[in-house]
């Protein structure tokens, strides 16, 4: 099963501070999910990691000096600079950074730099007085200016025990920024709305009635779409799932909030994703206080909750959005697919199979079919990440063709 970043050509550049022990694990987890890593180290980075260190971790011989014998006759600052899809500095110092800022080609990490046509990322890290000097700062903004994109740091305790910014982020942040500069921006001015997780209907102020979705899927496909460059809005049920970086979010509980939330903004989307497993049926009396057990009755009352999907299937041809639905199934897949489709006049439905360890609800990964009027598309078994990644690809087609 392949991820987000297979194939990927990264080269790390390792600077001389402290915080150098955490890309190593950066570059471990990059391995893992199958990209091709070459790690520079300067002088100075070797002084707090070994790169033997990194050599064990990327599978790959660390590069240093300009002048490596061994290197010698492939011009080495020219081929690491070709032979990459993304330069990330990390962590990258208060030296490194005015090196860079100022054009210096005095190692073989700037030599690069200044060669490759590849992006640069770099993500600084140093005390929090270093980091806050004017010329720092002022090294930063030139960096900026001549199109290398810098990460803020994250603020904290640091070795020197002191509080404030200059920590080097944690893996999750660094990777969502590694793969928005490596995505591919299809889909920058598209502003999109998608719906995630489930919905409660409250029975009491202690009991509600909901379901098993943990809001993964619709997670995914917001933060791939951010990656891909549209401005999303994700209205989110009740989810413990971190907010994807960039991302407007709407929290909401009842079908009800969420059809409203829904509701007052889909005219200023172009493409609505209908991830949400919104609750079919909520009671029809809620009490204000806490049904005890022996004063409860052992028939519940229900009522439906408003189709959100139908009605914005009915407007859908006025207001001009792109409508993709979700239809989580447990038999007759294919046909309650094709019964959607038409009823709720969709353009496309992503159908998958919740009695499947692997495509149901809670799933890290998921196998969905996506059906338009033209016909049905079989994806993999892949990760909700990477599936989300495949919808869009579909979504960008059809945008094609419809335009």
């Amino acid at each position: 099963m392949h991820t987000s970043f297979a194939g990927k050509r990264i080269t790390v550049g390792v600077t001389g501070s402290i915080a150098a022990f955490k890309v190593a694990g950066w570059v471990s987890s990059l391995v893992k999910e199958e990209a091709q890593v070459k790690v520079i180290m300067t002088e100075s980075a070797c002084r707090f990691v070994t790169p033997l260190t990194f050599a064990a971790l990327s599978g790959e011989r660390v590069h240093g000096g300009l002048f490596a014998k061994e290197d010698a006759e492939t011009i080495p600052h020219i081929h690491l600079a070709r032979e990459t899809d993304l330069v990330v500095i990390a962590p990258a110092t208060a030296q490194t950074i005015a090196r860079l800022a100022h054009g210096m080609a005095d190692d073989l990490l700037a030599c690069v730099v200044l060669a490759t046509r590849a992006r640069v990322l770099l993500f600084p890290a140093m005390n929090t007085q270093m980091y806050r000097h004017p010329a720092v700062q002022e090294n930063i903004e030139k960096l900026k200016e001549l199109g290398y994109q810098v990460i803020e740091p994250e603020s904290g305790r640091m070795a020197c025990n002191e509080e404030g910014a200059g920590r080097l982020p944690e893996w999750e942040l660094a990777r969502e920024a590694l793969l928005q500069n490596l995505s591919t921006r299809d889909l920058a001015g598209e502003k999109i709305l998608i719906t995630a997780g489930p919905t409660r209907e409250p029975l009491d102020p202690a009991r509600f009635l909901s379901n098993r979705s943990s809001g993964k899927m619709g997670y995914s496909l917001a933060r791939t779409a951010r990656r891909r460059g549209a401005e999303v809005t994700l209205i989110s049920g009740p989810s413990s799932l971190p907010l994807p970086q960039g991302v407007t979010c709407v929290r909401v509980e009842t079908a009800l909030e969420m059809a409203e939330a829904v509701l007052s903004r889909c005219r200023q989307t172009s493409i609505i994703v209908k991830a949400a497993a919104v609750s079919d049926f909520r009671p029809s009396v809620t009490s204000a206080d806490k049904v005890k057990k022996e004063q409860a009755s052992l028939h519940l009352c229900l009522e439906q909750t408003p189709d959100i999907l139908q009605e914005l299937g009915s407007i859908k041809g006025e207001a001009g959005f792109l409508l993709v639905g979700f239809a989580a199934e447990s038999k007759g897949h294919t046909a309650e697919g094709k019964r959607k489709l038409r009823k709720k006049n969709l353009d496309l439905i992503a159908i998958n199979d919740i009695h499947s360890v692997h495509t149901g609800f809670e799933a890290d990964t998921n196998q969905v079919s996506l059906l338009d009027r033209n016909g049905i598309n079989h994806l993999p078994l892949v990760s909700k990440e990477q599936t989300a990644d495949l919808i869009w690809d579909h979504v960008v087609t059809m945008l094609k063709t419809r335009n």
